[in-house]
């Protein structure tokens, strides 16, 4: 439960119908087996200890105290269970009958939640033999205990605050307006629900939409347990699909037509973190709620969920394509409007053979494209300098004329040599002057010819390098318009495969997959025996590990040790824990001493939900400490 994890748990047992005491006795058995998942807050199925399809047996008293005498039962064999536990059960209350959700904790039962939603159409008639519960918190008596009884009760655990839990059953959930919509504005950060609904040929699928978008809108944890094998009885067959869903992302699903216990990891804290960055969510209101608190451990949870190593990346080929031509549409699109705006009939772009400005290239003639302008009035500038390798040059020029651009070269060794002799640089100084020299000298051709041209100076930069500030100040940091600026590398890698998987055309298909086997570098070091000698992830570290640190910062506000945490996890096999570590660190540093670069940005597409742009996503000062967050990492 450290650092908002909190392990849950839905599951089905052996139900026989209107057989009390064996399920109680297998419920408590279920109990335990989730105990030894370590499970904290545990679901069972709508009226477990009775059976759901009991009928016209729910109207025998006998069968209504034998529950009651179940769930003491059940209270007192789980009295050393660590857990917050929901069973099922008929409670009869003020004359009434009700289908209700009993919560458990130490042997304490907390609270009775009744259903308000009875269906009574076609194969359901719950009216028939329960009352509708409502809103108002009102008490019930439990074996000489006061207990509260009502829709709006709310869970909270004491030592993880934002651990709120409320329930609702069953149909609630298929309504227009669910009581889960209430409990979350109210606080509730995990809604369970305890169901017993029945199998007909395509209802899983709907079920399971209609869990995870539940989860989506409230942005809370949903946690779903109904009934299955040995419920089934007269014309009802129920198949116990248990579903665990996290803000529109289904994280655990049982297997149909068998009795199983799922778990999953809930991140309490990334749900709350989202409610409060989401402007639209609004501010909590208990009016009319009661809070019971109840009382957990606090234990290093231990982790099962999946966390993607490349989260900027489907890992489906089939949505990765997708989502590659989606992208490549958005950017398309972006610079068609701005060349069509600006009625600009040109395009200026430095290709040097590498990835990020490949990528700009072909976004370029699909825009050049849109708009009907012949490809070659795109210049394709190839600036060869004391780093260039005939590879990244021949791919640079083949590229340029296999897309129908115009390609010019102007080698700008000697104008970077005379100024060097200008500022008194030591051309045998490979320092950051060096490095920057070159890169402000290529901006500026680039810059005046699209004067020259009355074009447009495309730029080539990409997510990954302005959130390490990867890029010269002045130089290739600056352009008219950047249409990579929100593409991290790890996609943009995967952009120029799909690119060459589906142009069709052989030779400029095998071009970029030799600009795809082509180390990453800025050339700007002369190289060694013909070879790059300047590899970009020898200097700042793994691109894959700084988009992963990138995405949970941004994207889901991790704290450092909780990034950590989930990277070891990520990359175990692939990266030690010191590397890591090591270059965590650099991505803190750099993040933070580099935003001066990012506050001046120019404009450029947003593809994804994690962008830097200083109108758009990214709001921070560019003198902001980064002491507080590296602080945390010097624990280790």
């Amino acid at each position: 439960m450290k650092q908002g994890f909190v392990k849950v748990a839905a599951a089905s047992c052996a139900v026989v119908v209107a057989d009390v005491r064996e399920n109680t006795r297998v419920i408590l058995e279920t109990i335990h087996k989730m105990e030894g998942e370590g499970a904290k807050v545990m679901v069972l199925p709508e009226l477990a200890l009775t059976g759901y399809t009991c009928s016209d047996l729910f109207w025998q008293s006998q069968m209504i105290d034998a529950a009651k005498e179940g769930l003491k039962e059940i209270a007192d064999g789980t009295k050393e269970t660590d857990a917050l536990i929901f069973v099922g059960l008929p409670w009869e209350q003020g004359g009434k009958l009700f289908n209700v959700a009993a919560a458990l904790c130490h042997g304490e039962l907390l609270g009775v939640v009744p259903k308000k939603y009875l269906p009574n159409y076609n194969e359901f008639y719950e009216l028939r033999h329960f009352a509708p519960g409502k809103e108002a918190v009102t008490t019930t008596e439990f074996f000489g205990k006061e207990v509260p009884f009502g829709m709006n009760l709310l869970f909270q655990c004491e030592k993880m605050p934002r651990l709120k839990v409320a329930a609702e059953l069953c149909e609630d959930l298929w309504t227009p307006n669910p009581p889960s919509v209430a409990h979350a504005l109210a606080g509730a950060t995990v809604v369970v629900n305890l169901s017993a609904s029945d199998e007909m040929v395509g209802k899983d699928s709907y079920r399971r939409s209609l869990v995870s978008a539940q989860s989506a809108r409230l942005i809370c944890g949903y946690i779903y347990a109904t009934a299955g094998e040995g419920e089934s009885t007269t014309d009802l067959v129920f198949g116990g699909q248990h579903l665990i869903a996290e803000n529109g992302t289904i994280l655990a699903e049982a297997k149909r037509f068998e009795n199983q216990i799922i778990c999953a990891d809930l991140d309490v804290d990334r749900l709350t973190s989202e409610r409060r960055r989401m402007t639209t969510y609004p501010e909590q209101r208990t009016d009319g709620y009661q809070v019971v608190r109840f009382s957990l451990s606090i234990e290093e949870t231990k982790l099962t969920r999946y966390f993607d190593p490349r989260p900027f990346v489907p890992s489906d080929k089939h949505n990765r394509d997708q989502r590659c031509d989606e992208i490549l549409n958005i950017q398309a699109m972006g610079l068609k409007k701005r060349l069509a705006h600006t009625h600009c009939q040109s395009a200026v772009i430095g290709i040097s053979g590498g990835l990020d400005s490949t990528l700009a290239l072909l976004v370029t003639a699909r825009a050049f494209d849109l708009l009907g302008i012949p490809r070659k009035q795109i210049l394709s500038v190839t600036m060869p300098c004391f780093g260039t390798t005939d590879r990244t040059y021949q791919n640079a020029c083949e590229l340029t004329r296999c897309l129908g651009a115009t390609l010019k070269e102007i080698d700008i060794k000697e104008a970077v040599n005379l100024h060097f002799r200008d500022i008194g640089q030591n051309p045998e100084k490979h320092d950051v002057t060096y490095e920057n020299g070159q890169a402000r000298e290529r901006t500026q051709i680039l810059m005046d010819l699209a004067n020259q041209s009355g074009g447009m100076v495309i730029g080539t930069g990409d997510l990954s390098e302005l959130a390490l500030g990867w890029a010269t100040y002045n130089g290739d940091h600056m352009s008219m318009y950047a249409v990579n600026a929100s593409v991290p590398k790890t996609l943009v890698r995967h952009l120029v495969q799909y690119y060459a998987d589906t142009c069709g055309e052989k030779a400029l298909s095998d071009i970029l997959l030799d600009v795809l086997d082509t180390p990453v570098s800025p050339e700007l070091l002369p190289p060694k025996d013909g070879v790059i000698s300047q590899k970009t992830e020898d200097l700042v570290g793994p691109y894959e590990l700084h988009d992963f640190f990138l995405y949970y910062m941004l994207r889901v506000t991790y704290e450092p040790l909780k990034i950590y945490r989930v990277a070891k996890l990520a990359f175990a096999g692939v990266y030690d824990d010191a590397t890591i570590l090591k270059w965590l660190k650099t991505f803190y540093w750099r993040f933070f001493a580099q935003q001066f670069k990012r506050s001046c940005l120019p404009d450029g597409p947003k593809v994804g939900s994690v962008a830097v742009s200083p109108r758009g996503d990214l709001r921070m000062p560019s003198d902001a400490c980064v002491k507080l967050w590296r602080e945390e990492l010097d624990q280790l």
